[in-house]
C-alpha cells in the first residue's frame, strides 16, 4: 500500500476521507489492493471480496458500530453529568422508525437502549420481544405518534402485564383517556423555535401547541416533557435554541404538574453525510448538559432527568450499500463526463436521495487507488429520477477497466431506507448480511421474481 501512495503523490485513505471517527468513518479503511474494509477489532471485512460472494446490490450492517456509538453517547452525557455535578438521570430512547431490523434493535437493547415506538405495528414487535423475553423489566418504552384505538389498546394492555410503557400525549384528543391511564404519561409541545433541519418547521401537524400544553388540566401522572425539532439538525445552535425554549415550558409546566421530572429532547441530531466539518456528540453533550444546569440553577429548579431519541445518528455508519456498475453512457454536456448505471436503484433502495433529495458518501469499494474521473450515478429503473448526481455536481469514481467490474459504495445507508424501501419497476432490494465477531450471516436473501410478484397478487396460477 506505501508503494503504490508513494508512487501517485496521494494517501488514498485521507482522499477517500476513512478512519475519520468526525466523520463516522474510523472503521473503514483501504486494503494494500485498493479495496474497502472495514476493521472490527482484529477482524478485517473486506468489501470487495463481500461483494463478489454474495452478489450485489448488496447491504453491509455491522452490529459492532452500532454497539460502539451507543457506549460512547451514554459515556459522553455520563461523564459530563458528573464534571458539571448534574443530579439527574440520563435515558437513550432508540427510535425504532429509523431502523426496525432485528439486528439493528437487538444490539442496541443489549448496550443499554431503551426503546420509542410510533405505531402499533412497531408495538407489536415490541410485545413479542417482551413476550420472548428479549428485553428486561427496566426499559422503559415511549409511544409517541397519533394514537388508533388499536394503538391505546395495546399500549394499556402492555402496562397493564408490568412493562414500563409510557404513552406521549400528541394531540387534544388524547388527553381524556391517557389522563386516566394507570401508569406515567408525557406530552409533545410544537415548541415556537425555528430550526436550521431538513425538515419545514412552517407548520407542524405533531404534538399540542405551547399555549395548549400550558393549559392542560393537572395530570397527577404526566412526567415527560417532549419535544422533536425535525430531522438532521444543521448546527448545534439549533439544538441548544430548543432546549432552552423548552426549558421555559418545563418550569411553567411543572408548577402544576410537580409530577413532571424528566425532559425528551427527541431526535435529530445530525449525521455529516457529506463529510465536511460538522459538531460532534462529544461537544454538545457537553454543552446541552451546561445549558440545562445554568438554566435550572437560574430558575432555582430541580435538574430534570434528560432522554434523547438521536436514533440516526447511531445506526446510520453501521450500513453500508454496495452497487456493481453495469454500463456507462457518455455525457457530451454536464459537469460528469459519464453516467454509470448501476444494477440497482437508488429510487428503491435509497429513498431519501429521491425524496428529500440526500447527499451521500459515495466511494469506490474496488480499485480505489485507479484513475478517476467525475461520474453521474443512474439507477436500473425506468424513471428519469432514479439518479444520483451529488446535487448536480459529480462524484469521483474509478475510470472503468475493460473485463473488471467496478464497484460502488454508498456509506452511512442505516437510517429509515429499508422502511422507505419500494419496488418500482419489480426490482429486488439487495440482499443484506451482518458482519460481526469475524463471522458473516445472511439477514435478507436476495427476492426472486416468484417473491416480489407474490407481494403484487401474482401467485403463479392462471385465471
Amino acid at each position: 500500500m506505501k508503494k503504490k501512495i508513494k508512487k501517485s503523490g496521494r494517501n488514498w485513505k485521507k482522499f477517500w476521507k476513512l478512519g475519520v471517527e468526525e466523520w463516522n468513518t474510523q472503521f473503514l479503511d483501504v486494503s494494500k489492493d485498493g479495496e474497502l474494509s472495514a476493521i472490527e477489532g482484529n477482524h478485517i471485512y473486506n468489501l470487495n471480496d463481500l461483494a463478489r460472494k454474495y452478489g450485489t446490490p448488496l447491504q453491509v450492517v455491522f452490529p459492532f458500530v452500532l454497539e460502539d456509538r451507543l457506549k460512547d453517547l451514554l459515556g459522553y452525557f455520563q461523564a459530563y453529568m458528573k464534571i458539571y455535578g448534574y443530579k439527574g438521570k440520563f435515558f437513550y430512547h432508540y427510535p425504532m422508525k429509523v431502523n426496525q431490523n432485528r439486528e439493528f434493535v437487538l444490539p442496541l437493547l443489549s448496550e443499554g437502549a431503551n426503546l420509542e415506538v410510533t405505531s402499533a405495528n412497531e408495538l407489536w414487535i415490541v410485545k413479542r420481544m417482551w413476550e420472548g423475553e428479549k428485553f428486561n423489566s427496566k426499559i422503559r418504552v415511549l409511544c409517541n405518534g397519533p394514537k388508533t384505538s388499536q394503538y391505546l389498546s395495546l399500549v394499556e394492555e402492555l402496562r397493564s402485564k408490568g412493562m414500563n410503557i409510557v404513552p406521549i400525549i400528541e394531540g387534544p384528543e388524547e388527553i381524556e383517556r391517557l389522563s386516566r391511564y394507570k401508569g406515567d404519561v408525557g406530552v409533545r409541545v410544537d415548541l415556537d423555535v425555528k430550526a436550521d433541519t431538513k425538515w419545514d418547521k412552517k407548520f407542524d401537524r405533531f404534538g399540542l401547541s405551547e399555549k395548549e400544553v400550558l393549559n392542560l388540566p393537572k395530570m397527577k401522572n404526566l412526567k415527560i416533557l417532549h419535544y422533536h425539532l425535525g430531522s438532521q439538525i444543521k448546527t448545534q445552535k439549533s439544538i441548544l435554541d430548543g432546549i432552552k425554549r423548552a426549558m421555559d415550558i418545563y418550569e411553567t409546566l411543572q408548577k402544576t404538574n410537580p409530577s413532571l421530572d424528566t425532559l425528551d429532547i427527541g431526535g435529530g441530531f445530525g449525521v455529516p453525510y457529506e463529510k465536511k466539518k460538522f459538531y460532534t456528540a462529544k461537544t454538545v453533550s457537553s454543552k446541552i448538559i451546561k445549558s440545562i444546569k445554568n438554566i435550572s440553577d437560574r430558575k432555582g429548579i430541580k435538574y430534570p432527568n434528560l432522554a434523547v431519541e438521536w436514533g440516526q445518528y447511531i445506526v446510520a455508519p453501521a450500513q453500508v450499500t454496495i452497487y456493481k456498475v453495469i454500463s456507462e453512457k457518455h455525457i457530451s454536456k454536464g459537469n460528469a463526463k459519464s453516467w454509470y448505471v448501476i444494477d440497482g436503484s437508488f429510487m428503491n433502495d435509497l429513498k431519501d436521495t429521491w425524496a428529500v433529495h440526500q447527499k451521500w458518501h459515495v466511494i469506490p469499494a474496488n480499485n480505489m487507488h485507479g484513475s478517476l474521473a467525475p461520474i453521474w450515478l443512474a439507477g436500473s429503473t425506468c424513471d428519469s429520477d432514479d439518479k444520483y448526481t451529488a446535487g448536480g455536481n459529480y462524484v469521483m469514481l474509478p475510470k472503468l477497466r475493460d473485463g473488471e467490474d467496478q464497484l460502488v459504495a454508498v456509506l452511512d445507508t442505516g437510517w429509515c431506507q429499508d422502511g422507505l424501501a419500494s419496488h418500482h419497476c419489480l426490482l429486488s432490494l439487495p440482499m443484506k448480511i451482518s458482519a460481526k465477531d469475524g463471522t458473516v450471516s445472511i439477514i435478507r436473501k436476495r427476492e426472486t421474481p416468484e417473491h416480489i410478484g407474490r407481494l403484487f397478487g401474482w401467485n403463479g396460477e392462471h385465471k
